[in-house]
């Protein structure tokens, strides 16, 4: 792995734009999909099963909530595109292919990949962001940091995503990824109930979540709580991010050179 950074060089941006120029054509049905999700659980769970919560750590239960659904509308986009449709491009449209007999190389192929894949996820958040302003969830200063957020989390499950779609054989194999991995997280990272109320085994596991640390910076980023427990757990993420790209890239060269 210790040549690939030498491989990637600006063709990255014409991968990132031709997924750019395919995806005019499903804005549409991809925006309303990911608007509906989030509008469900706040309604649904923000507001229907937050009349009979209470305050949640001091504010109401939608307020609670809202911060953790704006990092996992980012990482279900991330997640979907570089899996299901990067699987699409690869195998059945065989777009690598054809890439491949451009100067562009398998490196700047995943690279560009990633990158879409991360601009999904920017969109999603862009979204959400809008959905709460309408729900009248009030925004300070310190949401101007939530590109950043979404950019680490982004990078951090486009790479693993990636590194997932090296092994798939078919598209039989996400399903154990969604549901022995990215499901389970999304319901014990935080999201919906303070993670100090589940039993210390469950807080011991759920540390080692990629979403925990993203929505616990989230939540910090609507309250404007800015203090140095941001930057670890901003490193909590980035630092994974980087080795999972790195092996992300080892493994999808193999794959397709073969």
């Amino acid at each position: 792995m210790s040549n690939v950074f030498p491989s990637i060089s600006h063709l990255v941006f014409y991968v990132w734009l031709r997924n750019a120029v395919s995806y005019r054509r499903y804005i549409l049905p991809t925006f309303l999909a990911s608007i509906g999700e989030p509008l469900l659980y706040l309604v649904a769970i923000g507001i229907g099963l937050g009349s009979y919560m209470g305050l949640v750590n001091g504010i109401p239960y939608l307020h609670f909530i809202a911060p953790g659904l704006v990092v996992s509308a980012v990482m279900f986009s991330t997640v979907f595109e570089c899996t299901y449709s990067s699987m699409v491009r690869m195998t059945i449209e065989k777009v690598y292919n054809s890439q491949l007999v451009t100067p562009v190389s398998i490196e700047e192929i995943v690279t560009g990949e990633i990158l879409w894949g991360m601009t999904r996820g920017m969109m999603s958040g862009i979204i959400m962001l809008v959905v709460l302003l309408i729900f009248g969830i009030g925004l300070g200063v310190s949401s101007l940091l939530y590109p950043l957020l979404w950019l680490a989390v982004g990078f951090l499950f486009a790479s693993l995503s990636m590194l997932m779609t090296s092994f798939a054989k078919n598209f039989d194999f996400f399903t154990y990824y969604f549901q022995l991995f990215i499901s389970p997280m999304f319901f014990f990272s935080g999201i919906f109930f303070p993670l100090d109320h589940f039993p210390e085994s469950v807080q011991l596991i759920a540390q080692f979540l990629p979403l925990t640390h993203a929505v616990t910076i989230s939540r910090m980023l609507v309250e404007g709580r800015l203090n140095m427990s941001l930057v670890m757990h901003f490193f909590i993420l980035l630092i994974p991010a980087i080795l999972l790209f790195m092996f992300a890239l080892h493994r999808m060269k193999k794959r397709i050179i073969k």
